[in-house]
């Protein structure tokens, strides 16, 4: 496709709505072929089962604990989404995901829009495009969390805050709709992750008016009418969620959650400052080989208000991150947009010798890291099936550094991009095949379905439940089996068989639960070993399934059913 041809697909509307389907297809594969993944995931979908189950919509809790970390808002979109397109019965994860998947659609939609009004057409697409092939945000498109949806919110608002900026820039009146886009954006992220995305938009706005020694252009945002909208949108779960929890949502959120984030490393969960520095070059893969060039023309081009806004954008939002004693891989992702457009504004003049050499040799790391990965997860874990999935991984992601050095190199900056994303999003959907076929860290579905296979599980009806289970606690295990899923010890196992029901027992659990079972006098029959390693505590399992011993028939039901053989 010639650029020219390019420049007429993308015309208008076309580009920013081009840009979301493309995010779609990146999304996909990953919503579409990873089992339950522990632990947020799962987590966020069996609380989200069970608003559906209970139809509670205020009081978020994990089978009876209360789960008071996050704002309601992530809950609510999956409960939509299911409603709409599944049943809460059927346990299927993908319904789960599509909140998700549309958020990183609205990002790199939003990302587009921006840069269509900072820069052009061209460059507002590939922004858009680039966003939404990073393998960060289309990794987070496919998982059932708050992430991208927080990305797409987060990015909405700063999109509409950038065309209210540039109007002012131009002596213009910022027009209601993208001020009314711009609350609704700031309204959105709060209702999915509380302070974050209102911080990455506060300290954008703050950096801006300190830069321009102005603060006269915040006064055209609509203060009056957008503030009681954001209460509107925040204020009635905050007043239902404080009455049902007598305030305990907010101590624990604030006190138990985000408090001990910011005063060092919660949940084991720590880092060091420019950890997300060195990540950037894998999690912004395939686009990786313009990370140079974007820093170089923030820096270069620093006068120009539209790069100024992009600046303001990523760098006050990224120091906060770099410096806050918490550390997930996801966390910049809501500065994500700013350094896709400064890489797409990069394209628009031709790009230094330096910058081309260090981008190309930042793609073959990132490319080496994620063959690298694929390569120790077929090894360790791998199954046959795994092997032509890993060998696409690792020939597409090759390709998309290769040949998109080769092509920048050779000042084809536009093409080795696009070259690039091509390959880009076909390791990605690969290497989520990949990890689907590794069945090792599956555990959770397999022991589904020796369950099914068994006639054990509760869904089916024929044996009483809940499932008891010994040390694999984990959160993908409850939402395929329900609510009510017994994670116990020994003891609780034998009693589970005891009472009829069916019971799991881990390796390490084996002689304690013979040894309760033999005090209760009861024995149940094994029905199948399901070995793997849970990634999440660092260990290998084996987990036998046992089936209870046979109800004992009544007189009066043996003599009807001898009558019915009759």
């Amino acid at each position: 496709m010639t650029l020219p041809n390019l420049d007429h697909l993308i015309a208008g509307w076309r580009g920013p709505v081009l840009a979301a389907l493309l995010t779609l297809v990146a999304g996909l594969p990953s919503l579409m072929l990873l089992p339950p993944l522990d632990r947020d995931e799962s987590r966020f979908a069996q609380a989200t089962a069970q608003m559906l189950e209970s139809h509670d919509f205020v009081d978020i809790r994990f089978q009876d604990e209360p789960r008071w970390k996050k704002p309601v808002g992530i809950y609510w979109l999956q409960a939509a989404a299911v409603a709409l397109t599944s049943d809460v019965e059927d346990r299927d994860i993908a319904p789960y995901r599509l909140p998700s998947l549309l958020g990183a659609a609205l990002a790199a939609w939003a990302a587009a829009w921006a840069g269509t009004a900072l820069f052009g057409n061209r460059v507002g697409f590939l922004g858009g495009a680039i966003l939404g092939t990073t393998l960060l945000l289309s990794t987070e498109a496919g998982i059932a969390k708050t992430d991208a949806v927080l990305c797409g919110a987060t990015t909405l608002a700063m999109a509409a805050l950038a065309r209210i900026y540039m109007a002012t820039q131009a002596g213009e009146r910022p027009i209601r709709p993208h001020k009314l886009l711009f609350w609704l954006g700031l309204g959105l992220s709060i209702l999915i992750k509380g302070p974050i995305g209102l911080l990455v938009v506060g300290l954008a706005i703050i950096a801006l008016s300190i830069w321009d020694r102005d603060v006269k252009w915040l006064g055209r945002l609509g203060w009056g009418w957008g503030l009681p909208l954001v209460a509107l949108m925040v204020g009635p779960w905050a007043i239902a969620i404080t009455i049902a929890t007598d305030g305990g949502f907010w101590r624990e959120a604030i006190g138990g959650d985000l408090a001990p984030k910011i005063a060092g490393a919660h949940e084991s969960h720590s880092g060091f400052p420019g950890m997300y520095l060195l990540l950037a070059p894998l999690l912004f893969f395939p686009s990786t080989l313009l990370l140079p060039a974007a820093v170089s023309t923030g820096w270069s081009r620093r006068a120009e208000p539209a790069i100024r806004f992009l600046v303001c954008w990523l760098v006050p939002g990224w120091l906060m991150f770099e410096l806050a004693p918490t550390k997930l891989w996801h966390y910049t992702l809501p500065t994500f947009g700013a350094l896709a457009l400064l890489a797409a504004a990069a394209l628009a003049r031709p790009i230094g010798t330096v910058s081309r050499i260090v981008g190309a040799i930042l793609a073959v790391l990132a490319a080496v890291l994620i063959i690298g990965v694929t390569v120790y997860g077929l090894t360790v874990y791998g199954t046959s099936t795994a092997q032509t999935w890993a060998a696409l991984t690792i020939g597409t992601a090759a390709a998309a550094a290769l040949v998109g050095a080769f092509l920048l190199l050779n000042r084809a900056s536009i093409t080795a991009l696009l070259a690039s994303l091509v390959f880009g999003i076909t390791a990605h959907a690969a290497l989520a095949g990949t990890i689907r076929q590794l069945r090792p860290l599956a555990i959770a579905p397999q022991l589904e379905k020796t369950l099914e296979a068994a006639d054990l599980h509760p869904r089916q009806g024929r044996t009483p439940g809940p499932v008891a289970i010994t040390g694999f606690h984990e959160p993908s295990f409850v939402f395929l089996t329900g609510r009510d899923t017994d994670l116990t010890d020994a003891q609780g196992a034998a009693e589970a068989l005891a009472e009829g029901r069916p019971a799991i027992v881990e390796a390490r659990d084996a002689d304690a639960f013979r040894a309760a079972s033999a005090r209760l006098g009861v024995s149940g029959r094994a029905v199948g070993t399901v070995r793997g390693h849970n990634y999440s505590e660092g260990d290998d399992v084996s987990l036998t399934v046992y089936a209870p011993p046979p109800r004992p028939v009544s007189g009066a039901a043996a003599g009807a059913d001898a009558g019915a053989d009759r």
